[in-house]
């Protein structure tokens, strides 16, 4: 007995050292980061096991929250994920798992969660639980057929004995063993005075198994003319059945988070002072470190490549299928995968500075939240176990004085058929898999409640500039003087142009490619344009003297009309030859992406600061019919209110500084890659890679998940309307019961699980 002691002391003793190393800030900040807008705060992520039920989550809310220095904690059911807000000052994460272990729970790091040994040892234990189940069920109903098709008489006392006894041993290793889980969740809920949604369970399965055992060993007792020995174990088999499956379903939809979150390399190739390459952990890496990349490899970090080419997959980040071509001078960025041949990548950004850790703090704060609908489901959980227990008592108690036995069948099928399960995953299940399913199109959910707000959404409303157009402008010779070709004439407007960095004459060389002419003696005026000597084969040998830029600057003559955009013109000694109209480049994706959410019976507007004639020409050029131009970020704010006073249900589309706060008013609101970090902040959706195509695609998602989520409350609130009448009234056997309440659970899980493939590309 002493020596068992030790044991079980040096254990602990281990367990409780393993924790305070988590203590050491160097390990903490391994799974936690500053949490933005408090200073003096971090939200760290738990990997939390034992949950099986809504209870659960409020159970690990309340433990943690009691402990000092934890500001806030919220737990996602479904993701099986804490966020805990906490003062390093005041708490310490060995505390955490302390107090989670006293519970009856388990913890890890989250960032330890995919590869951890007790997360796949209890895998394994659970796929162990569910197979013994199995075996012993196919006996048990084996001994237990003869029952249900002899006539009176046909079995003898003493044969029907031995078929009991038979199936008793045959139980006991289900009910000691395989219903273990329910047992030690239903004891833990008990401990802490909470009623969750395994105590139904587990009370079910020993009331069934004690009243077998009772006719067994006695069947002269009141109890003695049926045995429930099939329906204990179908019910167990059933029921891990659900939760095995419920387990892989979550590790392909909430799990693909996971595996994104976690998609880095664990080491590195960086070159020492000395210029040999040594392999190093990734978080040792630091701005201006050279590294080398070989095929396969996936970027560490946000750099510039310094030497070599190759095709690099950024699917992950972006959602862009194709892969892009890098060579030296292209910008890489860290999760992206490296496909073809060796670069050399020149860190300028590592850990929690990169694109990827932003997103990855996005995609954590988003795995932890619950939807409105979740969170009623959860409240409901708790009450509405009770009424199970009550109504189970009641029928008991009614039954009891015709026919104990029936009276304890009653009781059983209640207990069984009423847990709350799928009610509780009818929501969380849908969401993660919806975001799961947009994460890796690149379209990152940064609240998981927007994607019920998406499906009301009747309007959408753009920003014009780096929303619907791109970071540079197109070029189109609108007129020249009689005899010069337009080409000729854009060829000498760039030989100019390449000696200025504004962005109209970065525009024009562009245009121009690698067919400008020379130019000599080039000198810009502020705000005017340039000037210089051009030389070109279809002026002549000797080099001219031209002007680019405004009509004053060029002397434009008045035959020559404006645009109503802004206009380059190019001019010699003997007067005007040519103006250039300039335009801002609409992405190719815009008119397409706006047929698309007009098609879905969405209306769709511009809104932007810029002159109202480009933003009607715009506008006209993506099939836009509404468009508003001159629009201050107050003006905007307002715009987007009055549609909402009218009762138009809004989603605002932008990247701007300006766009911030009309973002935070919108209904819902999608980011754009490029938007700065206030914008990002702000909306409730990301799309990575920037494509105006995912816009449609996210509200045709979202109506997809919010079809299904629909679907599964349904189902779990006829399901529940159907099935507890007719057990309360005795027609539903214990089996019966068990079938269905797995069922009902696998199929919300089953449900959900189609939202995890989108069915389009973009």
């Amino acid at each position: 007995m002493q020596t068992a002691t030790l044991l079980v002391d040096s254990g602990a003793a281990r367990q409780a050292s393993r924790w305070s190393a988590l203590d050491d800030r160097a390990e903490w900040e391994g799974f936690s980061r500053p949490l933005p807008g408090r200073p003096g705060l971090w939200e760290s992520y738990l990997a939390i096991e034992g949950m099986h039920c809504a209870a659960c989550s409020l159970t690990v809310e309340e433990v943690l929250q009691k402990l000092p220095g934890v500001e806030s904690v919220q737990v996602n059911g479904a993701s099986a994920v804490a966020r805990v807000a906490w003062a390093p000052g005041q708490g310490r994460p060995s505390a955490w798992l302390a107090a989670l272990q006293r519970a009856g729970y388990g913890a890890l790091p989250a960032g330890d969660m995919l590869t951890a040994a007790p997360r796949i040892q209890a895998q394994r234990m659970m796929l162990w639980r569910w197979l013994v189940a199995g075996f012993c069920m196919m006996q048990v109903m084996m001994y237990a057929f003869p029952a249900y098709i002899a006539e009176p008489g046909d079995i003898s006392a003493e044969a029907q004995g031995l078929l009991r006894w038979a199936s008793w041993v045959l139980t006991l290793p289900v009910v000691l063993f395989s219903c273990w889980p329910f047992f030690s969740a239903a004891m833990r809920d008990l401990r802490n005075r909470r009623i969750g949604m395994d105590v139904p369970v587990a009370l079910g399965i020993l009331i069934a198994f004690g009243a077998s055992s009772a006719a067994t060993f006695d069947p002269a007792s009141p109890w003695g003319g049926e045995v429930w020995y099939d329906s204990v174990t179908m019910f167990v088999f059933f029921l891990l059945s659900g939760r095995l499956l419920e387990q892989r379903l979550r590790d392909r939809t909430a799990g693909a988070l996971e595996a994104l979150m976690r998609n880095l390399p664990d080491s590195v190739e960086r070159q020492g002072a000395d210029g040999v390459f040594e392999r190093v952990p990734v978080r040792r890496l630091a701005s201006g470190d050279l590294i080398r990349l070989l095929p396969g490899d996936v970027v560490p970090a946000d750099g510039t490549v310094t030497a070599g080419e190759s095709q690099v997959d950024e699917a992950l980040l972006t959602g862009e299928s194709t892969p892009l071509q890098r060579r030296t001078g292209s910008a890489v960025i860290a999760g992206s995968h490296n496909l073809s041949g060796m670069l050399m990548v020149r860190v300028e950004r590592a850990g929690g500075d990169t694109r990827y850790a932003a997103m990855v703090a996005l995609m954590e704060q988003a795995s932890v939240q619950k939807p409105r609908l979740a969170r009623i489901a959860d409240r409901m959980a708790g009450p509405f176990v009770l009424l199970v227990l009550l109504a189970s008592a009641a029928a008991a108690f009614w039954w009891w004085p015709s026919d104990p036995a029936h009276a304890i069948s009653v009781a059983v099928a209640v207990l069984i058929v009423t847990c709350p399960c799928a009610l509780s995953l009818a929501t969380p299940a849908a969401t993660l898999a919806a975001a799961g399913a947009l994460a890796r199109r690149g379209v990152l959910v940064r609240r998981l409640e927007a994607l019920d707000s998406c499906a009301a959404v009747d309007t959408v409303v753009f920003d014009k500039t780096g929303t619907l157009t791109e970071d540079r402008m197109t070029v189109r010779v609108g007129r020249t003087r009689e005899g010069l070709d337009p080409a000729q004439a854009l060829r000498m407007a760039a030989a100019l142009a390449q000696h200025s960095l504004h962005p109209l004459s970065r525009a024009i060389v562009q245009a121009a490619g690698a067919a400008s002419g020379t130019a000599t003696e080039v000198t810009e005026v502020p705000g005017q344009g340039l000037q210089g000597r051009v030389s070109s084969s279809g002026v002549g040998a000797q080099p001219r003297a031209m002007r680019l830029g405004s009509a004053v600057f060029c002397d434009i003559p008045p035959f020559v009309q404006a645009a109503n955009g802004p206009q380059v013109h190019l001019s010699d000694e003997a007067g005007w030859l040519a103006s250039f109209d300039m335009d801002e480049a609409l992405r190719p994706e815009a008119k397409t992406s706006v047929d698309a959410l007009r098609a879905l019976g969405l209306q769709v507007q511009l809104l932007s600061g810029d002159l109202i004639a480009a933003v009607a020409r715009l506008a006209s050029r993506a099939g836009i019919d509404e468009a508003h131009g001159q629009h201050t970020p107050e003006a905007k704010l307002a715009h987007v209110r009055g549609l909402q006073q009218r009762g138009r249900r809004v989603a605002m589309v932008g990247d701007g500084m300006n766009d911030g706060p009309v973002l935070a008013c919108a209904d819902v609101s999608v980011a754009m890659g490029q938007a700065v970090p206030l914008a990002q902040a702000r909306s409730d959706f990301i799309v990575v890679g920037g494509q105006l195509a995912a816009v449609p695609a996210l509200l045709r998602h979202a109506h997809r998940t919010h079809a299904i989520v629909r679907q599964n409350l349904w189902w779990a609130a006829l399901y529940n309307a159907v099935c507890v009448p007719l057990a309360i009234l005795g027609f539903m056997p214990p089996w019966l019961a068990g079938l269905g309440m797995a069922a009902s659970s696998l199929l919300v899980v089953l449900n959900s699980a189609r939202l995890a493939r989108m069915q389009e590309a973009f």
